[in-house]
């Protein structure tokens, strides 16, 4: 007897996620502790710490999406989709946009820029404060710059595979996970729809289990919700 649904037919099975695949999950550019590498040293400011890592990550990431974005069109990601999770942009006056993948980078890398060249948001010289806003608006940052990476994975590895720079998107991943968690950046609910390959990639990199493996039911719901900025 079949062992389908009713009718005969067997449920089609789940995609399989090719960059879960131990063969590439494997590959990295070092094997450093990145646990310790997202520490906050302790003659650091936290905010000058935040400020720099931020910075730097925003950097790595534009790069590591820019050697995949001749892929990334509005033919190819008419929608930004991570799995089966839909994000919308919001402008300045909250209204919604959707927009194809390219065009919801384009946003989130123009708004990041804007804010880390902003010398009253991210100050570089000496003596001058940060504002009261900065942590909201790092979290922010940080958000957006996760749904970048995420799409890199659920769209674009195949591409990433090709040109051989898995090992990289791997490394940048582990270490921009292990830094959001250390110093609580970005909602678990949030990070849930990638918690598969983070279990793998911070594993062995100390990563707490907070969400890693929080079974199917967070999973099912952020699947079914459309993110917000």
């Amino acid at each position: 007897k079949s062992k389908g649904k009713p009718n005969g037919k067997k449920p089609a099975p789940e995609e399989k996620k090719l960059y879960l695949e131990p063969e590439y999950t494997k590959s990295r550019i070092t094997d450093f502790e990145f646990k310790e590498l997202v520490m906050l040293p302790r003659e650091i400011d936290l905010n000058e710490w935040l400020a720099s890592n931020t910075t730097t990550f925003f950097h790595h990431i534009n790069l590591q999406y820019s050697t995949i974005s001749e892929f990334c069109t509005g033919e190819s990601c008419q929608t930004m989709a991570v799995c089966n999770t839909q994000y919308y942009w919001y402008d300045e006056r909250g209204k919604k946009i959707k927009c194809t993948a390219p065009q919801y980078v384009d946003f989130v890398m123009s708004s990041v820029q804007k804010l880390v060249t902003d010398e009253d948001v991210f100050p570089t010289k000496y003596g001058k404060e940060f504002p009261n806003s900065f942590e909201s608006l790092v979290k922010k940052i940080c958000k957006y710059l996760f749904h970048v990476l995420a799409h890199i994975y659920s769209s674009h590895f195949k591409e990433t595979l090709a040109l051989e720079l898995h090992g990289h998107l791997n490394t940048l991943y582990t270490h921009f996970i292990l830094f959001i968690r250390e110093f609580n950046l970005v909602d678990l609910k949030e990070t849930t729809i990638m918690d598969d390959l983070t279990e793998v990639l911070c594993s062995s990199s100390g990563s707490s289990s907070n969400g890693s493996g929080n079974g199917s039911s967070n999973s099912a719901g952020a699947q079914n919700h459309v993110k917000e900025r």
